[in-house]
């Protein structure tokens, strides 16, 4: 029944521990950089959001004001493209925890290495994750582009709401991105669950390799 259980999923057999793969080491060592580069950019929003409410009440030029629009959203997204990929990245590092972990196992008992190769939904949500982080920067780049390009005429001003209107929707799309891929990744650690609690009961019945 537990051999029935494994052919249910894509293996790969060696005799050693694979290890992490490429992505599981990128995360390992980004997620912590990414969660930090977050609590930077989260702060330095608020404190811009703070000095634009402060022109808006003082009566400040429309300029200025449009101009700290985009800046402040600008950090404000960079600290959202930061703490999603944080998550995505942890995400990696705990699938790789899984592979490493299992392996090791495996090897330690004296049995075949049995490791669950990639799933759909792993190759899905990197390459959701990696088009999300890309909107988001990319949104929060064209922010502070336009900025430098507001002026105190009418037309500026209009012009500067549009794109402003226009970010908006991007920004709201790669969010979108950035959640599917995440719930794809806790799919994916799911699998992986199933997987290895299914192959540690094959275990005991399993011959040693010689």
């Amino acid at each position: 029944m537990e051999a029935a259980t494994i052919k249910q999923f894509d293996v790969e057999v060696t005799n050693r521990s694979p290890g992490y793969n490429l992505p599981q080491k990128v995360g390992d060592v980004l997620w912590l950089p990414m969660l930090a580069m977050a609590l930077m950019a989260f702060p330095i929003a608020v404190i811009l959001g703070i000095v634009r409410a402060d022109e808006i009440s003082t009566g400040g030029s429309a300029e200025t004001i449009e101009t700290l629009r985009h800046v402040q959203v600008g950090a404000m997204f960079i600290g959202f493209a930061s703490v999603f990929a944080a998550i995505s990245f942890a995400i990696a590092r705990i699938l790789g925890q899984f592979r490493k972990g299992g392996g090791d196992l495996q090897e330690a008992s004296g049995r075949r290495v049995v490791t669950l190769k990639m799933p759909v939904t792993a190759k899905v949500f990197l390459a959701t994750m990696m088009m999300a982080m890309m909107t988001l920067l990319g949104a929060a780049v064209l922010h502070f582009v336009f900025a430098a390009d507001v002026s105190g005429t009418t037309a500026s001003l209009e012009l500067s709401a549009e794109r402003f209107t226009v970010l908006e929707g991007v920004r709201r799309v790669g969010i979108a991105m950035y959640l599917v891929a995440i719930t794809l990744g806790l799919a994916t650690i799911a699998q992986v669950l199933r997987f290895q609690s299914s192959r540690v009961r094959q275990l005991p019945a399993e011959e040693p390799r010689a």
